[in-house]
This record gives C-alpha cells, sequence and structure tokens, in this order.
C-alpha cells in the first residue's frame, strides 16, 4: 500500500533530483523510495569482500625509509597532469 509523504526539502537539491531521475527514465517518488528500502533493510548490510589473493598481499610491501611519499605523488600527479 502507497501512503503519501510530505518533505521538506530545499528547492536547487529538488530540481536536481528530478532532473536526475528524469534522466534514469524514473519518477522521484520512485527513486526516494528505493533509496528508503535499500537504507532501512537491515539484511542488506553493505561489507567488502577481501578475496583471498588481496588477503595474500596485504602486507608484502613496504616503502622504503628515504621515500618522502608525499612529495613522490605531488611530482607524479604533476607530470600527469600539467
Amino acid at each position: 500500500m502507497n501512503t503519501k509523504l510530505t518533505l521538506t526539502i530545499d528547492e536547487s537539491i529538488i530540481e536536481k533530483a528530478k532532473l536526475y531521475a528524469k534522466g534514469e527514465n524514473r519518477s522521484l517518488s520512485d527513486l526516494i523510495s528505493n533509496y528508503l528500502k535499500v537504507i532501512s533493510d537491515s539484511d542488506n548490510k553493505f561489507e567488502v569482500k577481501i578475496t583471498p589473493l588481496v588477503q595474500s598481499l596485504k602486507g608484502s610491501f613496504s616503502e622504503p625509509k628515504e621515500i618522502d611519499y608525499k612529495k613522490e605523488l605531488s611530482e607524479a600527479l604533476s607530470k600527469k597532469y600539467l
């Protein structure tokens, strides 16, 4: 059974949400209903499963002490984007 719900939401958010819903070929009511269903479903816990391969790699790398991580990252990003 569907029931009417009144919400108070900033107008700009509503407009953006309507555009998003239209782009997804769904109604705003449908999007909100599905969102509320997902967050209220106690069986729907988002748990990240770590595969055995990833688990085996955990802790297998340690950076050398003389490397400045932030400096290296900054230089690599500068080369990539500048």
